[in-house]
Parts: C-alpha cells; sequence; structure tokens
C-alpha cells in the first residue's frame, strides 16, 4: 500500500540527513586512529609487508576528508552532496587501504549499510555502484601481488576472477537487502508520518474546539435563557439546565438577576435592578439586538449585563431573551488608563490643558466653594537656559518646576502643565500667600544636574476676594499677578526682556 508523502516527512528526511552526517563525520574522525592502530601492529610484526609511511599516509588522508566534510557540515548540512561526500570518503578510505594491503573485507559493505540510514534510494543507488566500481578496481589493482603471495592461482587474473566473483554475489545479496530494507523502512516511516498528520490534524481540530468552548466560558459569567411566552428561565451554564417558572403578576426580577444583585456596590442596586426588571425588558429591547449596562461587582469588579433578542414578534417585540454578565474589569481598567494618559502630560507626568479644561467645565457646572484659589506659574529664564546649555537643560528645568509645584500643593488641589514652562494650579486653601511662599521654598533648595537654581514666578487669583468674577476672569488676575512677580524678577536681575 503507498501512502501521500507527507510534508512533515519531507522536513523529517532533509533533517535527518544532518543528523546522519554528523555521526558520519564521526567515524571518519575515528577512522584517524587507524594509521596509529596499523603502526602499532608493524611494529608487533602482524602487518609485515606495509610500511610506516602507509600509516602516516591513511591517517593525513582521512584528516583531510574529514575536515572537508566539517566543513561541508557546517555551510550545508542537509545538502545530499554531504552525504554523498561522506560515503565517498569512506569508500577512498577502504580503497587506501586495499592497495596499501591493509584487506579489512568487511568495511567493503559498510558504506552501502550505512547510506540505508539516509532513507534515500538515490543515495543507497549511488554507494552501491561506487562501490562495486571501486571493489572491482582495488581488486585487480591488488591482484599481481595477492596472486604471487598464494600458491594456488596460477595468475593475476585467476585470482582476480576467484575474488570478484565472491564479492559480485556478496554485493547482490547486499543490494538486495539493503533495497528491501531502505524500502520497508521507508514505507514505515510514511506511514507513520502519515498517521502523525492525521492525528494532528485531529488534535487541532479537538483544540480549537476546546478553546472555543473555553473562551465562551471565559466571556460569559453566567448565561440565562428567558422565555416570555412561557414565562420560564434556564441558566445554560448549569449541568441540568432546569426551566424555573417566571410570575409575572408579582415578579420583578428573574432568580439569577435576584442572586448576583446580592454581589453589586450598594450605590449601584437600584441601577441594577432598574436595569434587570423583567416587566420593563421587552419594552426596552423592542426592535434591538441587545441593550447592555455595566456595574461593579463586590469582589470580582466590573462587570456587564446584556439582553440579547434571540426571537421576536413582526413587531419587533422580544419572546425569548439570553440575559449574559460578563467581567470586564480589566476593560474598564484600560479605558481608564487610556482616559488617564490622554489627561497627563508626558514630560512632567502632571494633569495636562486638556484635563485643565475639563476640570474648569466641571466647576463652572457645580460652582466654586469659597476656599477656591486658582494659581498662575512660569519658569523664569528658561529660554536663556535652552539657548545657552540647550533643550536638556530647559527640559530639567520644566521638570524642577512640576515637583516643587507637585510637592507644594499635594492633596490641596490638582496641578497642570498648560504649556512649554506654563503652569496652573487649581487649589482649595484659605493661606494662598503661604502657598506661594511654600512655592517659592521649595524652588529654592533645587538643584539640577545642567543647572543650580530654579525660579518660578507665582500669581494667584482668590475666590473669596473676588466673588463676582468668573472663572475666565480669575484666571486673567492669576496670570496678571504672574507677570508683575516675572517683571519683578527681571528687574531685581537688571535684564533688559526687550533684549
Amino acid at each position: 500500500m503507498e501512502y501521500e508523502l507527507p510534508t512533515k516527512y519531507e522536513q523529517f528526511l532533509v533533517d535527518n540527513r544532518a543528523n546522519v552526517n554528523k555521526y558520519l563525520n564521526i567515524v571518519l574522525w575515528f577512522f584517524v586512529a587507524t594509521g596509529p592502530a596499523i603502526a602499532a601492529g608493524v611494529h608487533a610484526g602482524v602487518f609485515k609487508d606495509i610500511r610506516y609511511s602507509t600509516c602516516v599516509g591513511i591517517s593525513v588522508v582521512v584528516i583531510l576528508l574529514s575536515g572537508i566534510h566539517l566543513l561541508m557540515l557546517k555551510t550545508i548540512p542537509k545538502s545530499t552532496w554531504t552525504c554523498l561526500f561522506a560515503l565517498t570518503a569512506l569508500d577512498v578510505l577502504i580503497v587506501y587501504m586495499a592497495c596499501s594491503h591493509v584487506s579489512i573485507y568487511l568495511t567493503w559493505f559498510l558504506v552501502p549499510l550505512l547510506s540505508i540510514l539516509f532513507c534515500d534510494r538515490s543515495i543507497y543507488f549511488y554507494a552501491m555502484i561506487l562501490n562495486y566500481i571501486l571493489m572491482v578496481s582495488a581488486t585487480w589493482a591488488i591482484s599481481p601481488y595477492e596472486a604471487a603471495l598464494q600458491s594456488e592461482y596460477d595468475s593475476s587474473v585467476a585470482f582476480f576472477a576467484d575474488r570478484i566473483g565472491g564479492f559480485t554475489i556478496e554485493s547482490l545479496i547486499m543490494f538486495a537487502s539493503g533495497y528491501i530494507i531502505g524500502k520497508l523502512t521507508t514505507r514505515y516511516f510514511k506511514k507513520l508520518f502519515s498517521q502523525y498528520q492525521v492525528i494532528s490534524e485531529q488534535e487541532k481540530s479537538v483544540t480549537e474546539k476546546m478553546k472555543l468552548l473555553d473562551s465562551m466560558a471565559e466571556i460569559y459569567d453566567n448565561v440565562n435563557l428567558i422565555d416570555f411566552v412561557n414565562n420560564t428561565e434556564m441558566s445554560l451554564r448549569d449541568v441540568e439546565q432546569k426551566k424555573h417558572g417566571i410570575d409575572m403578576s408579582a415578579q420583578t426580577h428573574t432568580l439569577m438577576a435576584q442572586q448576583i444583585s446580592n454581589q453589586v456596590m450598594p450605590d449601584q442596586v437600584d441601577a441594577f435592578m432598574t436595569f434587570t426588571n423583567i416587566k420593563t425588558i421587552r419594552s426596552r429591547l423592542s426592535h434591538k439586538k441587545l441593550i447592555s449596562a455595566d456595574f461593579i461587582d463586590v469582589v470580582s469588579g466590573w462587570f456587564r449585563a446584556q439582553y440579547i433578542t434571540v426571537d421576536s414578534t413582526l413587531d419587533g417585540i422580544p419572546n425569548v431573551v439570553i440575559y449574559t454578565k460578563r467581567n470586564v474589569d480589566d476593560e474598564k481598567r484600560r479605558e481608564e488608563n487610556l482616559i488617564r494618559i490622554s489627561m497627563t502630560d508626558e514630560m512632567t507626568r502632571l494633569y495636562n490643558r486638556r484635563c485643565y479644561d475639563e476640570d474648569l467645565k466641571e466647576i463652572a457646572k457645580n460652582g466654586l466653594s469659597e476656599d477656591f484659589v486658582i494659581f498662575s506659574v512660569d519658569v523664569n529664564g528658561l529660554k536663556k537656559v535652552n539657548d545657552t546649555k540647550g533643550h536638556a537643560a530647559g527640559d530639567e528645568l520644566i521638570k524642577g518646576a512640576a515637583d516643587c509645584l507637585a510637592l507644594s500643593v499635594g492633596n490641596q488641589g490638582k496641578v497642570y502643565r498648560t504649556g512649554g514652562d506654563e503652569f496652573m494650579a487649581i487649589v482649595h486653601t484659605l493661606n494662598p500667600e503661604g502657598l506661594r511662599g511654600g512655592i517659592s521654598g521649595k524652588a529654592g533648595e533645587w538643584h539640577g544636574v545642567y543647572s543650580d537654581e530654579i525660579s518660578l514666578s507665582i500669581g494667584y487669583a482668590v475666590h473669596k476676594d473676588k466673588p463676582e468674577a468668573s472663572l475666565e476672569e480669575l484666571e486673567r488676575i492669576a496670570d496678571e499677578d504672574m507677570y508683575s512677580e516675572k517683571a519683578k524678577y527681571y528687574k531685581e536681575k537688571g535684564i533688559d526682556r526687550r533684549r
């Protein structure tokens, strides 16, 4: 039975070449020891017709071939050429040993045997054909020498014919056996990988289904099916999925809604009960796919309650509705974080101009308290620092001013960076002059890397002093006070700002 070659099997063959080549390279390096081993035999008188130069030659040839194969292993480990070179190198070594009268006949069949490991028919054919050609050539080359040593042969041709006849029979047996072994091995691996691919696809399908079910389970903490035709409710998350009757004349909430209400934040219970009132759900869902609202669970945080229309009348009035509850605490936190980022100045981490404007709108809507004070602050000499010391030094002054303001104002109010070196602060205090002194004191203690000091012009306007003034007028008064402080600073320093 033939099997379609899977992609994974093709990749296996490619990876297998690299692995087999790695071990063949180890075998080649192992043969370096052949020279010294034969030399030891020559010294002991075992090999009488072998010279020491032959032993050295064997080791040199093996080192050269092993080195070339190692280089190919590092550059093209998965190439067929690397495989063929390793097998050819082993054949060359055997020919060299045979011609040097180191006849170890079993090694002639080592190369075809090793080639089976590649699971590649073309490599096996190459190994068998090359091996047989070299076997015949080497046997012919050593025939005169071997015939002279053995009296039963009349000539070198007789020796060659006798020896090559045996080799040929052995080669045929080896070829047939190796081919069958390779074919069975290849077929087995193809079948194995084909089965593996089927199993992998099945596992993938099951895994995807499990992930889908898990994701559904994670999305909805509670799923309740409400049937307004039969006046029943049923939890789809329960194993039994038991239906419970709803008394529409006396009941305003489903059993699930009643259970969930026990975990809703106390200040949101009324809103939750209004949203989940089953007497008004049908009218609120009329001609709609869903309605939703967010509430806070005292244990798990924010959750989203939804009513989804499953079936409705021709007039768009829902007959069957699914109620779901899903935790959205992380989503709410991300939303709050994005809002916080949009309201924050990136450099100083103070609130930004957008937040300042939004807060003024809220204050104008709710009215000003008696202790309301608005501060306007500007960094003195920033342009000179930028021009002489660079913008890194200027940024350092801006950050320093932000730190001084934030530390001084603390929990009395909020500080905003509204421009390059311009800051505003909305504060609740009955001692604004003391706070101005505190900010100046903090600025006096500040030291930076690029600058040793920082100077701030600070102005403010108090609602108590100007009860009829609007927020815009108070802001203008604070700016005028700040510019007055700035003029004093430059006058004391003897700096003509017009230059």
